[in-house]
């Protein structure tokens, strides 16, 4: 074998892995310019944080194999790849908030790990969906799985997303006071009117068109109302996380994961467009 044969595979790993921290960089950006984030480094619940992480990890395993930063075959790779998104994913917010004076100095060591930790979920994101934010490779929808159940994990992975950028900020609290219940439920039908826009009036970018035979309600349920979900829930986890529930009754809460859940739901339904 010769030496520029020996090299490649090496070659390989490293503009995979510079690919990685570009895809972390601008998946974490945002939240290192938020000061909402910083407290919450030593304010959320150490369990909490670490059951995030926990859920995280397989979350990373499958968004590794809808849209790794580089190709695998097999479970192993994906989670080998995921290892390494998350790797990139600390490393990346380590360096991006110690730069911006947000670590170091007066702070406790656990703060410091907090706001490490949990800046790095969606940076690891970012390192995943690499290859679909700098289109590597030519069309990189092409290279990726395409069935329903990698779609879910994409649309999951825009509404997490968005969430993380905006769950901590305290407009979503003060939204949610503002608004009765009848401007919850109104808030609720304009994202599912948006999310079908993206997801079936745009006619499937992604080469989904359905045939003349499928009914309406079929793609409505099964994209639109399913994606709604997914971004309820991820809404609902994060603020959980978060501790936005604390001392607060379940119709606030709800109005809370509504409102939430309207960005979560434009993140979820873009990225099948995008990513």
């Amino acid at each position: 074998m010769s030496g520029a044969a020996a090299r490649s595979p090496t070659r390989h790993f490293l503009v995979g892995l510079a690919r990685a921290a570009g895809g972390a960089l601008v998946f974490a950006l945002p939240l290192w310019m938020t000061e909402e984030t910083w407290h919450l480094g030593y304010t959320i619940d150490p369990l909490r944080l670490a059951l995030l992480v926990a859920l995280a990890c397989p979350f990373l395993v499958a968004l590794s194999h809808v849209s790794g930063f580089e190709q695998t075959v097999g479970l192993k790779d994906d989670v080998v790849d995921a290892c390494v998104a998350w790797a990139v994913g600390f490393a990346v917010s380590a360096l991006g908030l110690w730069l911006l004076g947000a670590l170091g100095g007066d702070l406790s060591r656990r703060e410091g790990l907090g706001r490490v930790a949990l800046q790095a979920i969606p940076a690891s994101m970012g390192a995943l969906l690499a290859q679909s934010q700098f289109n590597v490779g030519g069309d990189a929808r092409d290279q990726r799985p395409s069935g329903y159940r990698s779609q879910l994990v994409v649309m999951l992975a825009g509404a997490l997303f968005l969430a993380f950028n905006i769950a901590p900020t305290h407009e979503v609290e003060l939204v949610a006071v503002r608004a009765g219940a009848g401007k919850a439920l109104a808030l609720a039908v304009v994202s599912l009117a948006a999310m079908h826009a993206f997801v079936y009036a745009l006619r499937f970018t992604d080469g989904e068109e359905p045939g003349p035979e499928t009914p309406g309600w079929s793609a409505f349920l099964r994209y639109t109302v399913s994606g709604y979900a997914l971004a309820l829930l991820a809404s609902a986890l994060v603020l959980w996380t978060f501790g936005r529930f604390d001392g607060t009754g379940l119709a606030p809460a709800l109005r809370m994961v509504v409102v939430l859940g309207f960005p979560a739901a434009v993140g979820a339904a873009a990225a099948r467009l995008i990513l």
